[in-house]
């Protein structure tokens, strides 16, 4: 078990590292994007100034979308005017099979307003998690375009629409990074605690934590091995995991284990 554990440490930060370069790169790579002129195009890069002129492109993005869209929400508690501009967009894309995934900052939690605007786009079937701190904005549309702001810190100075395969596939890659590893959020996720884990899913974290593979458990629990994994897969979304390495991790957080 401590050797699965240290090498699942080390693949995390393995990817911690690449996250970092690849903030990095994008810090470089907006540094030059920024000298072009409004609507200039250039290798792939136009620039947009204005919020105005930035929402009608995103508009332009979402209807032009086919398979799927990736989007970093940063700013903690999403404003009313974003939630305003942003719903008909989500609910559009949506509603043509389109798949929606947002990654939130953990602060949402605590807004009403967001916590119900992102119940509402998980009614229809839109994607929301959350992490403790993102880099940027940023909208990806069918990985084959992306929109940055030219200045993180505030995105009303202009944005970048990006068709370069080689800056995309860095964005992409580092948003299926922190997908990964952020936690999912929305009506279907019940905050839990130690008190809320029966007695026989705590006995089956333990028995697991104890190395016992699920058909071991199974008979340890003298259930069938379809009701053993049943258990897993109900107790990770309750938890909030996405593996069977982070539901031991909550378990040990939430004071189970």
């Amino acid at each position: 078990m401590d050797t699965m554990l240290a090498r699942q440490q080390a693949e995390f930060a393995r990817r911690q590292k690449e996250i970092e370069e690849s903030r990095t790169a994008m810090a470089a790579m907006l540094s030059n994007y920024a000298s072009l002129q409004a609507g200039q195009n250039a290798g792939g890069v136009e620039r947009v100034v204005g919020l105005d002129a930035i929402r009608v492109r995103l508009e332009e993005l979402a209807f032009r979308a086919r398979r799927e869209t990736h989007a970093f929400a940063p700013g903690g508690a999403q404003t009313p005017a974003n939630r305003a501009a942003s719903r008909p967009l989500s609910e559009a894309l949506l509603a043509r099979g389109v798949r929606v995934q947002t990654v939130y900052l953990d602060s949402v939690a605590n807004d009403p307003g967001s916590r119900e605007h992102i119940a509402r786009m998980a009614s229809m079937g839109g994607e929301s998690r959350t992490v403790p701190s993102l880099p940027m904005r940023m909208q990806i549309v069918d990985r084959e375009v992306v929109l940055l702001p030219l200045d993180p810190a505030d995105s009303s100075q202009g944005a970048v629409v990006i068709r370069e395969a080689g800056a995309l596939a860095g964005l992409c890659a580092l948003f299926d990074q922190v997908w990964a590893r952020a936690q999912p959020l929305g009506e279907a996720v019940v905050p839990v605690s130690a008190d809320t884990v029966g007695r026989q899913e705590v006995a089956l974290l333990q028995l697991l934590a104890e190395g016992l593979t699920d058909e071991a458990a199974a008979r340890r629990l003298g259930v069938s091995l379809r009701t053993e994994r049943r258990m897993i897969t109900e107790l990770s979304k309750r938890l909030g995991a996405t593996s069977r390495f982070q539901l031991g991790q909550r378990a040990a957080e939430l004071g189970v284990l």
